[in-house]
């Protein structure tokens, strides 16, 4: 008995690049999820964020038929009273023309978004402030914040520049108003305002006609696992009213569905290398079984059971996909450690919002380990079906 556990032994811990290959694979196969998770699931994220964080807040209130008449102040005094509610500001929104002179050249820019905003209020609602680069945050009514790409096609527009704009208002007249770039907001990632101009709410109501008037309420929840409560709740105390109330996954619903669909489509692809990596365990124990004819015809000979044999490379298949699965998560881990507090980006991408999914981790550390343990089975029947006369044919 004593010879054949330290035969069942050097079955196990011979041929230790071979096995080493194996738990190569197998940390592969789950590095890849990983990798694939923190950088896709991540932009997916950072996307949502900026989102959250620009345009839409957790919240979005706006109306069913055109402009919200009801006062923007009681509306935001009503949000504010909610213990989720972290702040809340109207916005009103409309297309422009704008133009001015460069070095003698008078440069035109036709279609560009235009935002009314509350200085005071979206500085605590929304994070826009943050991305002005060059200058200030809109503080006064004749002045307006250029997106970056604005600046750029007005001929390289500067803080200091004077902007003339051009906005029809509700009756069909074209109100002309001449602004001072007060600052230039760029976005990593042109999730921003990159593309648009920001301008004081009450400014652009005067431009559009629409004293009063309110395109959206935009809310932020310091918890915004709350978004739905607050939602329902919001509808729930204006019935009679024609709002709308979306949280921030309904409101991006169009723009986050079909990276949805991408990001399901890399992770089959993602799980379909684990499974590769399965069949590389399946190669690589047929080579342990076809290498060890001679230990396992000397077990046979003194009296080892098939059972015996099938038990010592099902033992071998756990321990790969044990110490495959415990160096790809640790792998996996640590690289989601560094994408993290480096704020990873691409090519000046917007930066990943990374979260440790503890859920998905242990998910896929026990799917490699089942499936190293069933890439075993095969191999292991294999060796059972070898007789002690053919196996000592090769001794």
């Amino acid at each position: 008995m004593d010879y054949r556990l330290r035969l069942a032994k050097r079955m196990l811990f011979n041929k230790r690049g071979s096995l080493i290959g194996a738990v190569l694979a197998v940390t592969i196969g789950i590095l890849v999820i990983h990798v694939n998770f923190v950088i896709f699931q991540g932009l997916f994220d950072a996307i949502v964020r900026d989102i959250s964080d620009y345009r839409n807040g957790d919240v979005l209130v706006t109306d069913e038929a055109d402009y919200i008449d009801k006062s923007d102040l009681s509306l935001v005094n009503w949000f504010e009273r909610i213990p989720y509610v972290e702040a809340a500001a109207p916005r009103l929104s409309s297309t422009a023309e704008m133009n001015m002179t460069k070095n003698g050249k008078r440069i035109e820019e036709t279609r560009v978004p235009i935002v009314g905003v509350d200085p005071f209020r979206d500085i605590i609602t929304s994070t826009v402030h943050k991305t002005v680069t060059e200058g200030s945050f809109v503080f006064s009514r004749n002045s307006i914040v250029l997106g970056t790409n604005v600046a750029r096609d007005l001929g390289g527009a500067q803080v200091g520049d004077s902007v003339k704009v051009l906005v029809v208002d509700r009756w069909g007249q074209d109100q002309i108003r001449r602004f001072t770039v007060s600052g230039i907001a760029n976005s990593p990632g042109g999730q921003g305002f990159d593309y648009t101009a920001v301008v004081h709410i009450d400014t652009l109501r005067d431009m559009m006609s629409r004293p009063g008037d309110t395109g959206s309420i935009m809310v932020k929840l310091n918890d915004p696992s709350k978004a739905l409560e607050v939602k329902e709740f919001f509808l729930r105390s204006f019935p009679n009213d024609d709002f709308i109330a979306e949280t921030i996954e309904e409101s991006a619903e169009q723009q986050l569905a079909g990276f949805r669909s991408g990001i399901a489509m890399i992770s089959m692809i993602g799980y379909f290398g684990m499974m590769s990596s399965a069949f590389a365990v399946v190669t690589i124990q047929m080579m342990l079984v076809n290498g060890k004819t001679k230990e396992i015809g000397i077990m046979r000979s003194i009296g080892a059971k098939r059972k015996d044999i099938l038990i010592i490379f099902i033992l071998q298949g756990m321990l790969i996909g044990a110490i495959g699965a415990g160096v790809g998560t640790a792998a996996g881990v640590g690289y989601t450690f560094y994408a993290k507090e480096t704020k990873m980006t691409f090519n000046n991408s917007l930066p990943l919002e990374v979260t440790f999914n503890w859920g998905k981790i242990v998910q896929t550390a026990l799917t490699s380990f089942i499936l190293a343990v069933i890439a075993s089975l095969y191999p292991a029947y294999r060796a059972t079906k070898l007789l002690p006369v053919e196996a000592m044919r090769s001794v």
